[in-house]
């Protein structure tokens, strides 16, 4: 899954249903990408056993884990606000133990016990099994650090318990890590290798969820394109794999086909694609089936050839390009969505106005855009100067956000008169009378309640629309 950060989320905490006989409280608040969300559910199951329950009080809380982000340098100084306002609280609770889960434990290691004198232990995003042996650890007054990156580790065993979710969509991990090395990602040195999840597995866990009514899933990966189970190991060791287990092998075509099939009522979704890794044999399995949303998530991070190459992006913008077209081709009307990052090391105003264009050929249906901010351990903080200036980053940005709110605009004005197909979601944040959910092509579209309830298949009329929510009126189930 690209590292899409919902700002909306950051912070949140978890709630699930209190276990008989458990005294302990559990608080855990998550940053960063919906990975980060989805592992927050595993910790929350490994510490269900522990006899931990979930609390959203700080104040009583036994156990105070943050799980963090290291994308940006913004997530990390929110997590090191919020290390202080545990700290103000610890003063008062002395027997409060505190700990950083995820990619900026895994950054920043031992630098964590040292600098924040607060934090208890430290678990990088393959030890979560390991926090009831860390716990035993700072129980006897010592601290603990587990951030070994697994080869194996998928968490295929553990059902999450699913935290603060609506019932109705959640998310499925389907492998873990990444292989891509792009030059301003950290998530390789922070997650590691990647391998890919059991398909069994995953399916297991899906039936589970349709059998608890959920509606929607979303396959996760930092990249979900480049899938291959081959009965475990990682995805750069296949070609020593058996050529029993290479004939036998699952891509992610099959997969979603696998699971496409075994739940024909279930919506499904998958994020991230990478370019390079986007199968044409993908797009015909999302064709074929009417509950795979026709919607791809496909980041770009630059429309000029040069910076993709400075990026370690395995494609052209000329490549993009013709994927795209095939997108189309094989499945008509399919929203895609974007990634940018503007203001990347070298980036000339010619590099910038390449990226407008490309903007301008593809007209995405939404997007997520960042100015470049160097990570430290990446190759790009290592060999490029970060050599943009400040004022140039945020014009820049400033004329990339105007432009995709107008092909936004463009966009939804499409549906205009249309009748579309909508999950039931949730209460709409500024009208209580009305539902909120969203289409297969991922407009949220806001209607009348009526009798309708979350969780329904509805068709809508849309009558109105702004640049990024459809409106419109209930003409019965779908």
């Amino acid at each position: 899954m690209e590292k899409i950060i919902d700002e909306k989320t950051q912070g949140n905490t978890l709630t699930l249903e209190a276990r008989e006989g458990n005294s302990r409280k559990l608080y855990i608040e998550s940053y960063g990408c919906a990975m980060n969300f989805s592992d927050s559910e595993i910790v929350a199951s490994i510490l269900a056993d522990q006899g931990y329950n979930t609390t959203n009080l700080l104040e009583e809380a036994d156990l105070v884990l943050v799980n963090t982000c290291s994308i940006r340098d913004k997530a990390e100084q929110t997590v090191r606000k919020r290390l202080e306002k545990y700290n103000a609280v610890k003063r008062i609770n002395p027997k409060m133990k505190v700990g950083v889960l995820g990619c900026m434990a895994e950054r920043l290691k031992e630098k964590f016990l040292e600098e924040e004198k607060i934090v208890d232990l430290v678990v990088g995003p393959d030890a979560y099994k390991d926090i009831p042996n860390l716990l035993k650890e700072v129980e006897e007054g010592r601290d603990a650090v587990n951030v070994i990156l697994s080869k194996e580790e998928t968490y295929g065993d553990i059902s999450p318990v699913r935290l603060g979710g609506n019932g109705i969509t959640a998310f499925v991990s389907i492998t873990r890590g990444c292989d891509n090395m792009c030059t301003f990602c950290v998530v390789p040195f922070t997650r590691g290798r990647e391998r890919s999840r059991d398909p069994q597995s995953i399916l297991r866990e899906v039936d589970d969820l349709a059998e608890k009514g959920y509606k929607e899933i979303t396959l996760l990966g930092q990249n979900v394109d480049s899938y291959l189970w081959y009965g475990g190991g990682l995805k750069k060791d296949f070609k020593n794999a058996s050529e029993m287990e290479q004939a036998t092998a699952t891509d992610f075509a099959q997969l979603l086909d696998m699971v496409a099939t075994a739940h024909p009522r279930m919506r499904i979704r998958f994020s991230t694609s990478n370019p390079q890794d986007m199968h044409e044999e993908v797009l015909h399995i999302v064709a074929k089936h009417p509950n795979i949303c026709n919607h791809i998530h496909l980041p770009v991070q630059s429309g000029s050839t040069r910076i993709l190459k400075e990026m370690n992006r395995q494609h052209t913008r000329e490549e993009y390009m013709k994927l795209v077209d095939r997108i189309w081709e094989i499945i008509p009307g399919c929203s895609i969505s974007q990634d940018m990052i503007v203001g990347f090391p070298t980036e000339t105003e010619e590099d910038h106005k390449e990226t407008m264009s490309l903007m301008e050929y593809v007209k995405y249906d939404f997007g997520y855009m960042y100015k470049y901010s160097e990570r430290p351990g990446t190759m790009a903080a290592r060999k490029l100067e970060d050599d943009v200036p400040e004022e140039t980053k945020s014009r820049r940005l400033t004329e990339i956000v105007d432009l995709q709110q107008k092909h936004s605009a463009i966009r939804t004005a499409e549906f205009l008169g249309k009748t579309v197909t909508v999950l039931i979601e949730k209460e709409s944040k500024k009208n209580k009378d009305e539902w909120s959910g969203r289409t297969e092509h991922n407009n949220v579209a806001v209607f009348p309640k009526e009798n309708y309830k979350a969780g329904d298949f509805v068709n809508v009329k849309i009558t109105d629309c702004t640049t990024a929510t459809l409106i419109g009126e209930v003409v019965g189930y779908s």
